[in-house]
């Protein structure tokens, strides 16, 4: 008998003897169960609420013969009429649990009784609603005194009745319980005595077999798994198969041995290919020139390939023929020749750039470079050539030699770098291209708002000439119905007009191009005064003392000055004019906010004045205004709270306003910003000037303090622009506080919205104006190369400077000459054009455009239709500054636009930019 059969019939017979255990416990507890489920959920719960019964009716009766002493009966009667429908559900509840006729019987008396009960208590209510005497009462309460002690005895004994039945129950679940106890005790004996007899006979007969077998498993040499000794099977039961199961197992876990081993040399293998290429790839993030990704590059993986010479090519489409060019080298010696430029199809390396395939060579050919030591030179044993490659084109290639022939492992490596080496190339030559394209990106950007504008500002005047003309001919038409002889006048009248409407356009023209020409004027002096000032006050080379630097400072932050009044002047005059235009969109105040902080934070610091900034949390992040005016009314109020406040504290607060009560028609959301100070405050009877045009509180105030008076009356005129309002509370001494108010205008002003501008109420304004520009400009960047330095890509450069100006020629010359640039000068076109084809190189050509003979116009398009050298990048500088001038620049053919006066860092950025 096999060793299964004997098992199954041990179990067989353990398993239906418990079977049929098990199946008589489950009846006699499902017994005892239902016993106490009736003890605890009915008979149990109809004890309580008998029980709860008669304390409720009992109650009810005390509550009935107190009322009659207190005569608040009639009160009391809605209580009553709800406890009795109370009581009469409770009594059809409990009637409706009761199964039993005896309980049933019982049940029946006690609703008989009670609805007695309750006709009783509807007679004595009766009563005392006629008016009845106490006694009449009690004469009906006291004739129902028999029905009343038969309903309480009733409930009483079905209490009893229901307390038997549940000692009966008891007793009988004791019974079942000694029964079953008895029954567990019996089988639980007969069941292990059973078990155990089973066990003993199938663990007799198989022991033997298993000691034979474990003698073989404890021989295994669990250190050496290659060679496992077998069983002999001499069995065909179990045990047999069992034997005949471990000795293919132990032919299995020799070959898995085999396997494992081979695994983890590969796992060893793969995992030094990607530390090592995960090392090299940290690399690429470090470097923004390909010459020093290169340069690294080899040095980091020519060891790691056991290399002992290397060299690394890039692409080169500069001349007539792509080529790739060597721009580093490992372990290179000058006096042993090497290929500097290699063409496509070229030698081996050639070859493999053509086919885009790595060459792996042992056989080294006799006339192949050495490598070089300190003792001498040796030839090396083995060659690498691998192509990076992306998008199916070769970008790059490597080759490196070695004395030892290189494994199988490092040319996979190879092939996993070059992967991420063509993109990390890849990137940083895209990141030359962005930064490229980003700075025309901006010039386009500021093209693009320029034509914007002029469109607006052609678009207003032209709705305003129509509307003009069209209250003319309406005018006419009227005064032509009501007298035919009025006609001659009329016309008269019109001619007159439009006599008038020209004049007007031609007053409005001659105006722009006064502003046109002042701002010229004033810029061709200022741009050397600051560039000379910058660099005087700036050469730590320079023999200047201390006091001399501070004069040049003084002299630029004058300049700075006269600079920003000459914008706030072209502001107001575009403003008083109607021809500043306001571009409504999306501005994400937090951010906004961010911006006004990072600005001020340093004057804070500087001055030692605390500045907070509060945001409320319910106001919307996005807003709908023009974000370029809103700044310049935040900079201007900032500006003049830092001015005025010597100590103490500024706060900016944000909220959010449903509407405005000096506004009965008002936009539903508006923005409240206020701007709050410690500073020195302004008297009540000044304020109502202080937003006018060049005015301030004394003139103790602009000596002290300085300034034009322009900078609260453009806040207030951009405030209105925007349809808003600004008001001021102040105190002499006490400080100030501005409350700008904004509406949220998704769509723009709407023309017929005449409530922006209501001034019926008092507007007032905060602290001393103007605006303090030069202590909120932001600090210059770290220059990116150092002047003079040959890694500066200016160094060496040829630039010729086209400038009528005899200033701005010596200006820019000391400029450039410290980038180390070779400057040809030139006082108009055509002796720029004339140096041009002198010279055999010129890299770059600064173009200013007001010239006499030719200007800068005619200039740069005569360079673009030359044969050669029409492709020389042109930057044309110019001091005129208004709308169109970008245009006719870059139209004429030039590459970039600066107007002056010019910024240092702008203008050696621009030119780094087109030299790249």
């Amino acid at each position: 008998m096999g060793f299964k059969k004997k098992l199954y019939m041990g179990l067989g017979f353990t398993i239906s003897f418990l079977f049929i255990l098990i199946l008589v416990v489950f009846i006699m507890m499902s017994s005892i169960r239902g016993d106490m489920l009736a003890i605890m959920e009915d008979r149990y719960f109809k004890v309580n609420a008998a029980t709860d019964l008669r304390q409720e009716l009992y109650q009810k009766d005390r509550n009935l013969i107190q009322s009659f002493a207190t005569e608040e009966l009639e009160v009391e009667e809605g209580s009553i009429d709800i406890d009795n429908a109370e009581t009469i559900d409770q009594i059809i509840m409990l009637e409706s649990r009761v199964e039993q006729d005896e309980s049933k019987a019982y049940m029946a008396k006690i609703k008989n009784g009670f609805e007695q009960y309750m006709e009783m208590e509807q007679e004595i209510i009766r009563l005392e609603t006629n008016g009845a005497s106490e006694l009449e009462m009690l004469e009906v309460y006291n004739s129902q005194l028999d029905n009343r002690t038969m309903l309480f005895q009733t409930i009483e004994e079905f209490k009893l009745f229901q307390e038997g039945l549940m000692d009966d129950t008891l007793t009988q679940i004791n019974e079942t319980y000694e029964t079953l106890m008895f029954i567990l005790i019996i089988a639980s004996s007969l069941a292990l005595i059973l078990i155990i007899s089973s066990m003993l006979w199938a663990i007799r007969s198989t022991v033997h077999s298993i000691n034979s077998i474990t003698q073989v498993i404890k021989d295994i040499d669990y250190n050496n798994l290659s060679s496992i000794p077998r069983i002999k099977v001499v069995t065909n039961d179990e045990i047999g198969e069992i034997s005949s199961a471990y000795n293919g197992m132990a032919a299995s876990i020799e070959s898995l041995t085999k396997k494992e081993a081979d695994y983890t040399e590969a796992i060893k293998e793969q995992n030094w290919i990607e530390s090592n290429s995960a090392d090299i790839v940290k690399l690429y993030s470090r470097h923004t020139s390909v010459t020093s990704l290169a340069e690294q590059f080899l040095s980091k993986i020519t060891p790691i390939l056991d290399g002992n010479l290397g060299a690394f090519y890039i692409k080169d489409e500069e001349g007539a023929f792509t080529s790739f060019k060597k721009i580093a080298t490992y372990a290179e010696v000058e006096d042993i020749p090497g290929i500097e430029h290699i063409q496509i199809g070229q030698g081996l390396i050639g070859q493999s750039i053509k086919e885009c395939n790595a060459l792996f060579l042992t056989d080294i050919p006799a006339d192949y470079r050495f490598i070089s030591t300190g003792l001498g030179s040796v030839q090396p044993k083995s060659i690498l050539i691998a192509p990076v490659v992306v998008k199916e084109e070769c970008i790059a290639v490597i080759e490196i030699a070695s004395l030892k022939v290189m494994e199988e492992s490092k040319r996979k490596l190879v092939e996993s770098v070059l992967e991420t080496l063509g993109i990390g190339i890849t990137n940083i030559l895209g990141r030359m291209e962005v930064e490229r394209l980003l700075i025309e990106s901006q010039a386009q950007t500021e093209e693009l708002q320029t034509q914007s504008e002029e469109l607006q500002t052609q678009s207003e005047e032209l709705q305003s000439q129509t509307e003009e003309l069209r209250m003319m001919n309406d005018q006419l038409e009227e005064r032509s119905r009501d007298a035919e002889l009025k006609s001659e006048e009329l016309r008269a009248a019109k001619e007159n007009l439009e006599e008038k409407a020209r004049e007007l356009q031609e007053s409005s023209q001659y105006k722009s191009e006064f502003l046109a020409n002042m701002s010229h004027e004033l810029r061709t002096p200022l741009n050397s005064i600051l560039l000379l000032s910058e660099m005087l006050g700036d050469d730590e080379g320079a023999p200047l003392s201390s006091e001399q630097k501070e004069f040049a400072h003084v002299i630029h932050s004058s300049g700075q000055d006269l600079l920003n009044l000459i914008n706030d002047i072209l502001d107001l005059s575009k403003v008083e004019a109607g021809k500043l235009e306001v571009h409504f969109e999306e501005v994400y105040l937090p951010e906004f906010m961010a911006r006004l902080e990072s600005t001020f934070e340093q004057i804070a610091k500087k001055k030692g004045i605390e500045f907070n900034i509060e945001i409320d949390e319910n106001i919307p992040p996005i807003f709908y205004t023009d974000e370029q005016r809103l700044q310049q009314i935040m900079k201007n109020l900032l500006s003049n709270a830092f001015k005025f406040t010597e100590k103490g504290s500024v706060e900016l607060k944000v909220k959010n306003v449903k509407s405005l009560d000096v506004i009965d028609d008002s936009p539903t959301n508006w923005v409240e910003i206020t701007v709050k100070d410690t500073g020195i405050g302004i008297p009540k009877s000044k304020q109502s000037m202080i937003f006018e045009a060049f005015q301030q509180v004394d003139g103790a105030t602009m000596r002290k303090y300085g300034g034009t008076g322009l900078g609260l009356s453009i806040t207030k005129e951009f405030t209105n622009l925007l349809g808003g309002q600004c008001q001021v509370e102040s105190a002499e001494g006490k400080g100030s506080t501005f409350t700008v108010y904004i509406p949220n205008l998704p769509n723009g002003i709407v023309p017929n919205l005449d409530f922006y501008h209501e001034e019926d109420h008092d507007e007032v304004a905060v602290s001393i104006e103007e605006s303090v520009i030069e202590e909120v400009q932001m600090v210059p960047e770290d220059k990116v190369q150092v002047e003079g330095d040959p890694s500066n890509i200016l160094y060496g450069k040829t630039v010729i400077l086209a400038d009528d100006d005899h200033r701005n020629i010596f200006t820019l010359k000391n400029v450039l000459a410290k980038e180390g640039m070779k400057v040809i000068s030139a006082e108009n076109g055509v002796e720029c054009i004339q140096k041009l084809n002198h010279e055999e190189k010129v890299d770059l050509i600064l173009m200013d455009i007001m010239m006499p003979i030719m200007d800068g116009y005619e200039a740069i398009k005569r360079i673009r239709s030359l044969d050669q050298k029409s492709e020389t990048p042109i930057i044309a500088l110019t001091a005129k500054a208004m709308k169109g001038d970008r245009d006719k620049c870059l139209e004429a053919g030039a590459n970039d636009y600066i107007s002056k006066p010019m910024k240092m860092d702008q203008l050696l950025s621009v030119m780094r930019v087109w030299l790249s």
